[in-house]
């Protein structure tokens, strides 16, 4: 242990993990389990263990990103959460370990899913994920530098996590599932965007080409909203197809006003702090109202 916690306390090392951008990773399998549930073929096993997979590839990524920042130089001016190496408190092989070992969780998970479901072309689609994990911000040409980390989120924390989830539960994936997977995908998508708005001037500084960078300020913040509108046009969607009870998902959405306020305000730096944490969490409580919504369907 002492070996990982070079110098970091327990406290600094889960803050690191960026605990505020979990729901990114519960959401979608949450929303699935919902879809699942009312087609009569929830399973508690697959379910726990698709969470597992999602929530120790958020924590590895979280990691990674911190390590690969941190070696570039390119968190050397922030106003967010704590960068482990970036801040010096813990050594960079130490924080890489750190994302490997979350890599690893998350590929045994996958593994025993695998096993039990018997889909075995799973395993490519796990590898790409911690590929993807690990190049958002790693290896010589990191796609989070060329504006593609919202694209990427998008697929592997939308489409990837709910249709996946479905399937290894299901063993088909519906209409509502592809549809419930871009408005996830849509609202994780919001949560990197409002990361990247909060941080465009320290990224522009140091020669980081988010995506936020290079829409500029403005038209930044169209796309957040444009990202949330999406979200809730997705649940009217599925809705539609399902039953009105998914509309319960919408609750949550109405939670992002004040963040959307603050967005459309101008609000910069600290400011924008509060939008990121709202933003992830009214997408946890969109997807728990959503999953309530078609459980009670059934």
């Amino acid at each position: 242990m002492t070996d990982i916690l070079p110098s970091a306390t327990p406290a600094q090392w889960l803050a690191g993990a960026r605990p505020r951008t979990l729901p990114a990773a519960v959401s979608p399998v949450l929303a699935a389990c919902g879809l699942a549930c009312y087609e009569g073929g929830f399973q508690v096993t697959a379910a726990l263990l698709a969470l597992l997979v999602s929530v120790a590839l958020q924590v590895g990524v979280n990691y990674a990103n911190d390590y690969s920042d941190g070696i570039r130089g390119t968190d050397a001016v922030r106003v967010g959460p704590l960068r482990l190496v970036g801040s010096g408190v813990a050594r960079p092989g130490a924080v890489r370990r750190a994302a490997m070992i979350s890599f690893a969780v998350a590929g045994l998970a996958g593994l025993v899913l695998v096993i039990m479901t018997q889909h075995w072309w799973l395993l490519g689609v796990g590898v790409a994920c911690v590929l993807a994990a690990w190049y958002y911000t790693g290896g010589r040409r990191p796609y989070g530098y060329l504006g593609l980390g919202e694209l990427f989120v998008f697929v592997f924390f939308g489409l990837v996590a709910v249709c996946g989830t479905v399937y290894v539960q299901l063993g088909r994936v519906t209409v509502a599932t592809v549809l419930t997977g871009i408005g996830i995908g849509a609202l994780t998508c919001a949560i990197l965007v409002a990361n990247n708005l909060r941080d465009i001037i320290g990224d522009a500084a140091v020669g980081k080409r988010t995506l936020a960078t290079r829409l500029g300020d403005r038209r930044t913040r169209v796309f957040y909203l444009l990202l949330v509108a999406l979200g809730a046009l997705m649940i009217i969607g599925v809705a539609a197809i399902t039953s009105a009870w998914a509309l319960l998902g919408l609750v949550g959405l109405i939670m992002i006003l004040p963040a959307a306020r603050t967005v459309l305000a101008g609000g910069r730096g600290p400011e924008l702090i509060g939008v990121l944490k709202t933003t992830g969490l009214a997408e946890l409580v969109s997807a728990v109202g959503f999953a309530a919504g078609l459980i009670i369907a059934r």
